[in-house]
Order: structure tokens, then sequence, then C-alpha cells
């Protein structure tokens, strides 16, 4: 199976099926998001299941604002709350890593921000650990 790529974001490959690992390196773009929208809508009609998520921003570097406002990225977010159990964000600036830790409380999605140091403990959190050099 091919990992998902493009732009800035870069599926890791991992063990499980069900958990959908991507490193964010640079600044996301419009089309960048709506393609990673389209591969997560694709991976929750493929799974009965809920689905387990990481997202390694350590080199993050921002995105474009106005693909909030795409149909794909829109529903992929909507459906995460009823398709994914845990969702992991490593390296979160700190406006977002707030986000995270106010989501968690308020929606149905086990949700925690880890620092780059604790990348680790974030892998343990989805239950894996990646496949290829970190």
């Amino acid at each position: 199976m091919e990992l998902f790529h493009s732009g800035a974001i870069q599926q890791i490959k991992t063990t499980s099926p069900s958990l959908y690992a991507f490193r964010i390196s640079g600044h996301v773009d419009d089309d960048a998001a709506e393609d990673l929208a389209k591969f997560m809508n694709d991976a929750f009609d493929r799974h009965d299941e809920k689905v387990d998520m990481l997202l390694d921003l350590s080199h993050f570097a921002g995105s474009d604002w106005d693909s909030l406002l795409d149909g794909d990225v829109i529903k992929s977010r909507f459906r995460a709350l009823s398709e994914v159990r845990r969702y992991a964000v490593i390296g979160a600036p700190d406006y977002a890593q707030r986000m995270i830790e106010v989501m968690d409380k308020i929606i149905p999605v086990e949700a925690k921000a880890f620092s780059n140091s604790e990348e680790n403990d974030a892998w343990a959190f989805v239950g894996e650990t990646p496949l290829a050099p970190m």
C-alpha cells in the first residue's frame, strides 16, 4: 500500500491498519489540506471501527486559512468526531495545544497534545510505534 504524500504532509508507516499517522513539514497549502481530507474521508469509509490518528507538527510552518472553508476539509473534520478514537498531536503550536486540551473535554475523541520531547508518549497513546526512523 502506497503511503499518502501531498505537499508538506507525509504519512508515517505503521504496523496498524487503523492508525493514520502524518508528519507535517513546512507550510500546508489548500491542495494538501484538501488531499488529506479526501484521503481521510476514504479511510473512514473503509473502516467499520474507529481509527486513531497521530500528527507530528514538529516542523509545521502554518497553513492556508482558506482551506478551512473547503467542503472536503469541513466534512472530514466533522466525520472525525465520530470516526476517530484517539488523536495525538506532537509539537503543536501553543494555541493549538490549548485548543486540543479544551476540545478533549467536550468532543467524543480522546485528544492529547505532546511536546516534541514526548514523542514516544504520543506513539504509546495511540498504541503504536513508527516503522520508519523518525
